[in-house]
């Protein structure tokens, strides 16, 4: 059998099944709302390399080619591919110690090659050519299973190896069809299949089809959005999901700076990995949380540390993550939350001293505590709410205060966060987008962003606050941490039009916070001085003098 050549065997088209309800479907969708938290595995032969999977593969049509490693280099790479230290049932105990509910695991990436024992191709990791021999995806599949954890698999249409991909792609869709069926029908039961179709339209991936035939192989299968059909849920990439209780969502991010394994990557600390899941679940999407193995097959100790951090912040608190809802707050700079039944889970990710302010909650707290232990102080009223909470009792990354209500959580309206009313302008916007546009950096939503199109070394953001007001503070939320490698922030004072610094820095990250002598603003404005592409903020906030 050539590599990457053979035909695939017709599928028989399933007739249409009768229409869902919604309650049909939300029943389908409960276990996968309610898990909130997933890992996410991408790892084939690339590892060898420690560049990124499928794209450094050159050329390439999707993306740069980080390494230039030349194709017929990068398509021989599983000749060598020998993991011998892979231990699937350690990697899954791993993601359920961690709190991860589901595994998404990359059966094959946009490089073509199955990491699954598929009968439809010689390019994959059960190859005679293949060292290793074994199949991955089995042993992932049968882990999950024997561990009570959800398996999913992430398929991806693209192929950059099989020769009826750019030439008849109705063939082609015949292959990648029936590599999906045996996917669902062989490593089964397949709760959810990720497909990565890179913008491809329905027509194009004969969706439709495709669809019918998953269907009738299971039922009760959850599709992503990537296959030009809106599919069960959305999959914002790289960034957190704006809040939406109407649709559901799900935020895939990796841990380090790339999807597959990279020695010395860069990663992710473990305060804000938890933020982010906090973040996600606040904005009442999941999150899934990209690792990539290494070579032999074991996880990089740091990667390993992380998911351990993980795994006793979610002892502690995670009955305010399973389950929950996101809301009723929005998500803010300091703060997200959660809720199920009675209780609101406020996520405090940043305190001002030992107090934090939110919004006014229109039914009272009966009852209030710190998951973990720790005492929380209300002080409730129609224009506000406060939570104070000694910083002995504050836990780190996320401190998870609980509060019982006289009445259900669930039918609160979703309440913004109060912000200044400024006018917003920008020197550049990604675009040109209102999407984009520098007022989503004030409007209180940390789903929303202020960005710049990609590039961008330089850029400035100004605020003129409609009312002159005294600040002793800000925070701001960089959406791709590392980008701003130097930045000032100025004001002008009421009835000046001269700039004066408050404060400036070489990174801003996730959550630059300063402290500064109380000064009255009435103009304010980022300058961003050197960046290593376009920067984008989520928000600013300012500490008000009241």
């Amino acid at each position: 059998m050539a590599l990457g050549a053979a035909s695939a065997p017709a599928q028989p088209t399933p007739t249409n099944p009768a229409p869902e309800s919604v309650q049909q479907r939300d029943a389908r969708m409960a276990w996968w709302r309610d898990a909130r938290f997933g890992l996410f595995i991408h790892w084939n032969p690339s590892s060898l390399k420690g560049t990124e999977i499928s794209i450094s593969r050159s050329p390439n049509p999707y993306g740069p080619n980080p390494g230039g490693i030349p194709a017929a280099e990068y398509d021989v790479l599983y000749k060598q591919f020998n993991p011998t230290k892979f231990d699937a049932k350690a990697v899954v105990a791993l993601a359920k110690v961690a709190g991860m509910k589901y595994v998404v695991f990359t059966t094959k990436h946009h490089d073509g090659f199955s990491m699954f024992d598929s009968q439809l191709t010689d390019y994959k990791i059960t190859s005679p050519e293949s060292p290793y021999g074994k199949d991955i995806t089995r042993q992932l599949a049968d882990a999950c299973h024997e561990a009570g954890l959800h398996w999913c698999v992430y398929y991806s249409q693209p192929d950059l190896h099989h020769p009826d991909y750019d030439r008849d792609h109705a063939r082609y869709n015949q292959y990648f069809h029936a590599q999906v069926h045996e996917l669902q029908t062989k490593y089964g039961p397949v709760d959810s299949v990720w497909f990565d179709g890179l913008g491809g339209s329905a027509e194009y991936w004969d969706a439709d089809n495709l669809f019918r035939q998953m269907k009738a192989d299971n039922p009760n299968v959850i599709i992503n959005n990537r296959s030009g059909l809106p599919g069960d849920y959305y999959t914002p990439e790289q960034s957190i999901g704006t809040y939406d209780d109407q649709r559901y969502w799900e935020t895939c991010m990796t841990i380090g700076d790339q999807w597959a394994y990279k020695p010395n990557d860069r990663y992710k600390s473990s305060a804000q990995c938890i933020q982010t899941l906090a973040r996600c679940n606040g904005g009442d999407g999941n999150f899934l949380l990209n690792i990539g193995l290494r070579p032999d097959g074991t996880i990089d100790p740091t990667q390993a540390d992380r998911l351990q951090n993980m795994a006793a912040w979610m002892k502690v608190n995670s009955e305010s993550i399973y389950g929950t809802r996101g809301g009723p707050f929005k998500p803010g700079t300091r703060y997200v939350s959660t809720r199920k039944g009675n209780t609101v889970y406020v996520h405090v990710l940043q305190w001002d001293g030992e107090q934090v302010t939110l919004p006014a909650l229109p039914k009272r707290i009966v009852k209030s505590w710190v998951l973990g232990g720790g005492e929380a102080k209300i002080k409730q009223s129609g224009s506000g709410l406060t939570i104070s909470v000694p910083t002995a009792s504050q836990k780190g990354a996320d401190t998870v205060v609980a509060l019982q209500l006289n009445g259900s959580a669930m039918d609160i309206a979703p309440i913004s966060a109060a912000t200044l009313k400024v006018l917003a302008t920008a020197s550049v916007v990604y675009e040109n987008s209102l999407t984009y546009d520098g007022a989503k950096a004030f409007d209180g939503d940390a789903g929303t962003r202020w960005a710049t199109p990609d590039g961008t070394k330089e850029a400035s953001l100004q605020a003129e606050l409609f009312v002159p007001t005294t600040i002793k503070g800000v925070t701001i939320n960089e959406a791709f941490a590392g980008r701003v490698r130097k930045f000032q922030l100025q004001y002008q004072a009421p009835d000046s039009t001269e700039w004066q610094t408050l404060v400036e820095g070489t990174g801003v990250g996730a959550n630059y916070s300063a402290q500064f002598k109380a000064v009255k603003v009435q103009v304010v404005r980022l300058n961003i001085l050197d960046a290593t592409q376009g920067p984008t903020i989520n928000e600013i906030e300012f500490d008000i003098v009241r």
